[in-house]
């Protein structure tokens, strides 16, 4: 798509976004919400001299774009929670290698097939916990077909800045919602590409600061081994509990100490806010369109999480300090954001709005609960 205003899906739009940011190989396996980015890509990644692969299954998928990024590639696979489960032992291998890529998860409503064809957000915790090991995870959330487009981009500009996979949770009713899209001049656009030192032939030593080791590529010169077994700097094979301690401390560190970077919220009413209704994804528009209602009477504010993982505790810890008197946390799943909220906030009363059956909680279903706690 050129630079311009269309109507189109929220898949659609997070996969010309993946183009913007660079994409240049997706490997996928179909399933329901999420199958519309792969059939775009189809379709756009040769026009842009990319390579789009459907491999037999989720697990092939996975390792597809985890190779593709080692030869260089800015790689992405889209799926939804089951196919995401079967990725995990993979996004494991990711962390652990540092390797820099996206993965959208749009999610339906489980568990197992569930509804296939249904939205949710009960995914919140395996896009975090899902595989194995110690990591941090970095999970972005959209709630408009816009923010599908700039938060893919987004995904990309992390994953390259801190070689880490990287998770756009994009809940199904975003997915298969058609909306306005606005595509900026590229030019405008900030695109990140991941940091190689020529000559570098150290893949996990951190040379700076950040913990980010400069990345060398297959066929650039270095013997390089990537493997999921506890490793040294040089990559080869070392079971030293010091060495490994070590590793997995800097995997962890170079996210933690980033925090404050890769965190956002938006939050509105705040300055004169006695309540708080609190979201994201789908469910963050209707609890934007009950905040509107509930303001002419109630000093109500709003919050919504654009980065789940790792969970912005400072930001919101900034803004409900004290006088908050309650938390209203509408989802898509039995009630878990609301959770972490509970671990944060100590003060206010934390109410759980929490819908089920592939269902977003209507504007009224969380008017109705206000009033009802208030």
């Amino acid at each position: 798509m050129k630079p311009g205003t269309y109507f189109v899906l929220g898949n659609e739009a997070c996969a010309e976004g993946a183009i913007y940011a660079g994409c240049n190989f997706f490997g996928g396996y179909p399933i329901t919400p999420a199958t519309e980015i792969a059939e775009y890509l189809s379709i756009r990644l040769p026009q842009v001299n990319g390579f789009f692969l459907q491999l037999e299954d989720e697990i092939a998928a996975i390792c597809s774009i985890i190779g593709a990024s080692w030869a260089g590639a800015k790689a992405m696979t889209a799926t939804s929670g089951p196919g995401f489960s079967l990725m995990q032992e993979a996004i494991s291998y990711a962390y652990h290698t540092e390797t820099p890529v996206v993965i959208v998860e749009v999610s339906r409503s489980g568990p197992s097939t569930g509804q296939a064809t249904y939205p949710s957000q009960q995914d919140f915790y395996q896009v975090r916990y899902g595989a194995h090991g110690d990591y941090e995870a970095v999970v972005l959330t959209p709630w408009s077909v816009q923010e599908a487009f700039d938060f893919t981009i987004k995904s990309f500009n992390l994953a390259e800045t801190y070689r880490v996979p990287v998770i756009l949770m994009m809940d199904g009713a975003i997915g298969h919602s058609r909306e306005k899209l606005t595509i900026p001049d590229p030019a405008s656009l900030t695109i990140v590409n991941r940091k190689i030192k020529m000559g570098h032939c150290e893949p996990f030593k951190a040379i700076d600061d950040t913990l980010v080791p400069p990345m060398p590529l297959f066929g650039n010169g270095c013997n390089l081994l990537v493997t999921g077994s506890a490793h040294e700097p040089s990559g080869l094979r070392n079971y030293n509990p010091k060495i490994h301690s070590q590793t997995v401390q800097r995997i962890s560190k170079k996210i933690t100490q980033a925090t404050n970077k890769i965190c956002e919220i938006e939050s509105q009413f705040i300055e004169d806010a006695e309540y708080v209704i609190l979201s994201y994804g789908a469910s963050a528009r209707s609890a934007y369109g009950a905040v509107q209602k509930l303001r002419s009477k109630y000093k109500v504010g709003f919050i919504r999480l654009k980065t789940l993982w790792p969970f912005p505790d400072e930001l919101l810890e900034k803004e409900l300090a004290g006088k908050i008197k309650s938390i209203f946390v509408p989802e898509m799943n039995i009630g878990k954001a609301v959770r972490e909220i509970q671990r944060i906030n100590k003060t206010a009363k934390i109410v759980s709005i929490s819908k089920l059956g592939g269902l977003i909680p209507s504007i009224e279903d969380i008017i109705k609960k206000f009033k009802k706690e208030v």
